[in-house]
């Protein structure tokens, strides 16, 4: 059987990064650098105040001093006006501010000007003060967006800034999202004997929605060749098909053949972990008919087993298909904060609270009795890797843990 990191190999493998195009920087937001972007221009382009104030030169704040008011200089207007010996310029937010400045005094720190003269509630002040200096925030040549780079909001703040109307990134890969199970109503119904609603649909929803993809419901399939025929026809024409349920080796676990028989080839099936061990991967190449392949994973029907693959196996080929460093979730070291003793020959990710202080992060196991328990797993924000040994693990042993809500 794959182990887990086997398993990142062959997705890595199997998936080819898409092909980078040009949109309109406002169609941008949420995807994926295919470039290096520098900055063409120092921010700000020139000196200029933080604050409503007086333009000064340090040493002539001193007790008893008066300085004459040269002129008034808004943001948007150049200074007429050099700074000379026990002068001032009186600037607003933002305003550029004139030669011989080396500090701006508040607004709230002068008296009220009489005959454009000023005087002073402070005996000195530090050089520097209230100004932001040209190429302080951004210098020419730097790279301010790196390829691979997902551009939230303030990137692309700061691309208009640059004067960017146009970036090249990868495209939004579409997920397809299908539950099977004859045992499944839909979530707005009240299930029957024997019957639970389609909790994996959503979650999964939720988790590709977090990644930066874009989700494509399908709903639910029968355990019936027939209706997992059609839905699955539907569910690869996009770039992902998530399937939720049928992969294990039960009597209606058919997932499997009937994905075969669609023409999509095997890659993997099952992994030495737990939980998640059916997890089925394949690749349904492109075609004269398909021009892009479809990438499919049989994710198992317990859903804390659905959620967990998907964040190791799914993510990490969201990542590859928009060429993005190929990590699921970073991983990182925490403190445990109460012993844990792990049973089985599996190695486990157990749902856990994932906490920050002190520059260092703890880690504490939730309390979760398996991978149907959602109530548990939803307590959580993260996961901890226990592999198996035969003493337990203790109070402030260092374990791997990754954090669920923090990728983006």
């Amino acid at each position: 059987m794959l182990s887990v990191s086997e398993a990142f190999q062959l997705i890595e493998q199997n998936i080819l990064p898409v092909s980078a195009c040009e949109v309109l920087l406002s169609q941008a937001s949420g995807r994926v650098s295919a470039c290096d972007i520098t900055s063409d221009s120092d921010s700000p382009p020139f000196d200029k105040a933080l604050m409503d104030g007086f333009a000064i030169r340090t040493q002539d704040i001193q007790p008893d001093v008066r300085l004459k008011v040269l002129e008034r200089i808004t943001a948007g207007e150049v200074p007429q006006c050099s700074l000379k010996e026990r002068t001032a310029i009186q600037v607003m937010t933002g305003a550029q501010l004139p030669a011989g400045t080396d500090a701006v005094i508040r607004i709230e720190d002068v008296l009220t000007p009489e005959e454009d003269e000023i005087s002073f509630t402070i005996d000195s002040i530090s050089p520097g003060r209230n100004i932001m200096s040209r190429g302080e925030s951004m210098q020419t040549g730097e790279v301010v967006v790196a390829c691979g780079e997902r551009l939230a909001f303030p990137k692309i703040a700061l691309l208009a800034e640059l004067g960017r109307s146009k970036v090249s990134i990868y495209p939004q890969p579409s997920v397809a999202v299908l539950a099977t199970g004859n045992e499944l109503v839909p979530v707005d119904q009240t299930p029957g004997p024997g019957q639970i609603r389609n909790s994996n649909e959503t979650m999964l929803f939720a988790q590709v929605e977090n990644s930066g993809a874009k989700a494509v419901p399908l709903g639910i399939a029968r355990d019936d060749r027939a209706d997992l025929i059609s839905h699955i026809k539907t569910g690869l024409q996009s770039d992902f098909l998530l399937l939720s349920g049928g992969v294990s080796a039960g009597v209606l676990d058919l997932v499997p053949s009937v994905l075969a028989e669609l023409g999509v080839q095997q890659v993997f099936h099952k992994v030495h972990m737990k939980p998640g061990k059916p997890i089925w991967f394949g690749v349904r190449p492109a075609d004269a008919e398909n021009p892009r392949p479809c990438y499919v994973f049989g994710l198992p029907g317990n859903p804390v087993s659905s959620m967990v693959c998907f964040e190791l196996f799914v993510r990490y080929a969201l990542n590859r298909i928009e060429n993005r460093p190929c990590q699921s979730v970073e991983c990182r070291k925490a403190h445990l904060t109460q012993a844990h003793l792990v049973k089985g020959d599996r190695p486990v990710y157990y749902p856990a609270r994932i906490t920050h202080n002190d520059h260092e992060f703890t880690a504490t196991p939730v309390r979760w009795v398996g991978s149907a328990d959602l109530r548990g797993a939803s307590e959580a924000n993260g996961m901890i890797l226990f592999t198996p040994r035969d003493a337990e693990y203790l109070e402030n042993e260092i374990v791997d843990v990754w954090t669920w809500f923090d990728q983006n």
